[in-house]
């Protein structure tokens, strides 16, 4: 049996690297930056990593809202969604995750377009 996306991706200490560069990738892209400029870094990036982490096989750490109620009126667009995809590629590159992991992290990220796009 092989191990949970979560542990291939290095488990807690490893997708909170990940969710770090992530954000700080989010608050200098020029497409989503605007979205991000009043948001807590250190926040967001807390979030976004136990979001990920129980996503991906881990503990169930996290305690926000669901993707859903937290872009409901936000109005986000298909372009800055793909930006957001665009970070999370970088951001597993610069991570050193494999191919293999990557896609199956994206299509987990993919799969949340029709709670985050345009609702």
């Amino acid at each position: 049996m092989s191990n949970s996306l979560y542990e291939r991706l290095g488990g807690s200490a490893g997708i909170e690297s990940i969710a770090n560069d992530l954000v700080d990738l989010h608050m200098a892209n020029p497409t989503i930056a605007p979205r991000f400029a009043k948001s807590d870094p250190v926040a967001l990036k807390n979030a976004a990593a136990t979001f990920f982490i129980a996503g991906t096989g881990g503990p169930s750490v996290y305690k926000g809202k669901d993707m859903l109620s937290v872009h409901k009126g936000m109005n986000i667009s298909a372009a800055e969604f793909m930006a957001v995809l665009d970070d999370a590629l970088q951001a597993f590159e610069m991570n050193n995750i494999s191919q293999r992991d990557q896609e199956q992290a994206l299509y987990i990220l993919y799969s949340m377009r029709s709670d985050i796009v345009l609702v």
